[in-house]
Parts: C-alpha cells; sequence; structure tokens
C-alpha cells in the first residue's frame, strides 16, 4: 500500500497526557469528516478543524511506501532513545494499517494515534487518543486518553465517562479569527473542569510555544 502524507517532521507533543514529549509527528492526508476546503467547511460534520490535511505538499510529504516511511521517520528521530511517532491526520485510521504499525515498531517506536473515532483503530497501537466530534458515531471507545473539544453543545460529555478510556481532557476550541470565541470557550472549558473534577484540562501548547 502506498500512504499519502501531508507532513513529517519532529516536534514536541503539544496536547493530551502526553504533552512536552519529544515527538515525530506523521501527517496523513484526507479525512472522512470534513474535505479540508473552506467552502465545504460550513456543511461538513467537523467544521472547526484547525489543521491542514489536504494533499502531500508539507515537510516532508509524499507518497510512501511502509518501509519507507519508517525509515523517514526514524531519520528524522535520529539516534535518541525512546523514539516516538504520533500518527495524525485529518483522520489517520482511512491509511493507517497492520503493515505500517509493524513498521514504525520494527523500528524500535511507540506508537500514539490521533483520532476522531469513527473507524476502528488497528491492532497493537501503544497509546490511543479518540477527540469525539459532535454528530458521528464513536466507534473507537476504548483507548487511553479521551480529548474533547469545547464547547460542542450537541455532546454532553457526563456519558462520556463511561466509555473505556484511562484519562477525560477537556481541550477549548481554538478560534484563531476570534479572540473573543476563543477566549469564551477556555472559560467554559476551566468553568466545566472546576466543576467536573473527572476531567481535566488540555492546552494546545504547542501553539503557545510557537512549534508546528
Amino acid at each position: 500500500m502506498s500512504y499519502a502524507v501531508k507532513e513529517l517532521f519532529l516536534t514536541l507533543q503539544g496536547e493530551g497526557m502526553q504533552a512536552g514529549r519529544r515527538a515525530v509527528f506523521l501527517r496523513f492526508a484526507g479525512c472522512n469528516l470534513w474535505s479540508g476546503r473552506e467552502q465545504d467547511r460550513a456543511a461538513a460534520a467537523c467544521s472547526f478543524c484547525d489543521t491542514d490535511f489536504v494533499g502531500t505538499d508539507g515537510a516532508n510529504g509524499g507518497r510512501y511506501e511502509a518501509a519507507a516511511l519508517a525509515d523517514k521517520a526514524r531519520s528524522l528521530w535520529g539516534s535518541a532513545p525512546a523514539p516516538l511517532v504520533v500518527v495524525t491526520g485529518g483522520e489517520p485510521m482511512l491509511q493507517l494499517d497492520p503493515p505500517l504499525v509493524d513498521a514504525l515498531h520494527d523500528r524500535g517506536f511507540e506508537i500514539a494515534v490521533e483520532t476522531n473515532g469513527t473507524l476502528p483503530a488497528p491492532a497493537g497501537l501503544d497509546w490511543i487518543c479518540v477527540s469525539p466530534k459532535a454528530g458521528t458515531e464513536v466507534v473507537q471507545r476504548r483507548g487511553n486518553e479521551l480529548k474533547l473539544v469545547w464547547p460542542q453543545q450537541e455532546i454532553d460529555p457526563a456519558p462520556l465517562l463511561g466509555w473505556g478510556f484511562d484519562h477525560f481532557l477537556i481541550q477549548p476550541m481554538d478560534c484563531p479569527k476570534d479572540p473573543i470565541a476563543r477566549e469564551a470557550a477556555l472559560r467554559e472549558a476551566i468553568g466545566y473542569v472546576m466543576a467536573n473534577p473527572a476531567w481535566k484540562l488540555s492546552l494546545q501548547t504547542h501553539k503557545l510555544l510557537g512549534l508546528p
């Protein structure tokens, strides 16, 4: 299989329970909830995405076979111990499959994924982060962390605590074109966590630090 990769780069994980860890980010092209085109955003199942996942024109982007992609990720990591790759998108489950999982593991990687949960995850992943989107059917209801972008008026967070995750995170929605809405989302997220301590606050620290 040939994988369509938007970009592949070394950075720090900016979100969730693994924030601050050195990681190779592998961003696949394509998503099943939005085309990535602005003219389609208003009608998309996920209309607030803040990521460019269209095409293969990002850093180290292109078409790869499994072995070549795993080799490229390992070359970006270098010789440092404890290699971590974060597989994201778009929606990574459209492309991530057992041959690539095996190839990354063969090169020593711990594999973390960030997914909307509407497609099942392949076996063998080391860390699964699911970020549910309102109005979609989440089939991946087990993993390591559930990260709910907030606010989403059509999602009641309380029932999600019954899903099989180790950590439950609220992350304020990024509204780069509307600072007032961004501040309101942050206040609402903090307020929710303060009133519901089973949840933790997640921030996009990579944006605060100016990292990709």
